[in-house]
């Protein structure tokens, strides 16, 4: 009997949750599979993506306004202008970014992360959330932790079920964090449009994928011990900083931007 063929690196017969994503904000770097899931999922999910990275370019410049010049981000999916690098070194042409995913797409098109400033630095490593340990211990390679670092979480824990410990995995990352460090967080809820929570679940489970919605309660606690910083946990339309949000525009996603005292 012959071995069994190798899984493929990238496998296009199941969707992926960085290629849904990916299709859900315009991104051309997904398969018909990802397609086919994200047009069944309700039309509020793609509002919510595009939402969502909005809150991304607005907290990461903030952040970069007050200084902060190194980023860990985990969960950054395909590459999609601006990259996280590109808003901060705007801002802070020194600035080092460090990049984490799963997915081996994303290792794939790490080129367009890798493009940095020649002031400052970026690097990415492939590895998963649920393992803080191998993600810290390569990026105090690239980022100095004596001084405060941006770590971004966006769109991510979300995908992390409760048996796999999302309290644990984000008090393990926020530890290592020096004081003046920040937390920026997006999180899809399931109380404030739960039958579209419902819906988006049922989708998701359908195609193998784990979604693990919570509450405003349940996100909340993924910020123990941290201080929100103004206007504290929203949705992401709300979480404006320089200026008032233009108007009040429905939204399932969750966004905070929290301080390491």
């Amino acid at each position: 009997m012959s071995a069994p063929a190798p899984r493929p690196l990238i496998d296009t017969s199941q969707a992926h949750p960085a290629r849904v994503y990916d299709w859900l904000i315009g991104g051309k770097d997904n398969y018909p599979v990802d397609e086919a899931m994200g047009e069944k999922l309700p039309p509020e999910v793609r509002v919510g993506a595009l939402q969502n990275r909005a809150f991304m370019n607005r907290a990461v410049a903030h952040l970069a306004g007050l200084g902060v010049d190194q980023f860990l981000d985990i969960g950054t999916g395909i590459p999609t202008a601006p990259n996280l690098h590109q808003i901060v070194q705007g801002i802070v042409p020194s600035a080092k970014v460090v990049y984490t995913d799963n997915d081996p797409i994303v290792l794939r098109h790490a080129e367009a992360l890798l493009v940095s400033n020649p002031e400052g630095a970026t690097d990415y490593i492939q590895a998963d959330v649920r393992e803080p340990g191998v993600i810290l211990e390569h990026a105090r390679t690239v980022l100095d932790f004596s001084r405060p670092i941006g770590l971004s979480l966006i769109a991510l824990m979300h995908f992390i079920a409760d048996e796999q410990d999302p309290y644990g995995i984000v008090a393990t990352l926020v530890s290592a964090l020096p004081s003046g460090s920040h937390l920026v967080l997006s999180h899809a809820s399931n109380d404030i449009f739960p039958d579209i929570a419902q819906e988006a679940t049922e989708q998701y489970a359908r195609s193998g994928m784990t979604l693990a919605l919570r509450s405003r309660e349940e996100v909340g606690r993924l910020l123990a011990g941290l201080e929100p910083i103004e206007p504290g946990l929203v949705t992401a339309p709300e979480w404006f900083r320089e200026q008032p949000a233009p108007r009040p525009e429905p939204s399932g996603m969750y966004a905070v931007v929290a301080r390491v005292p």
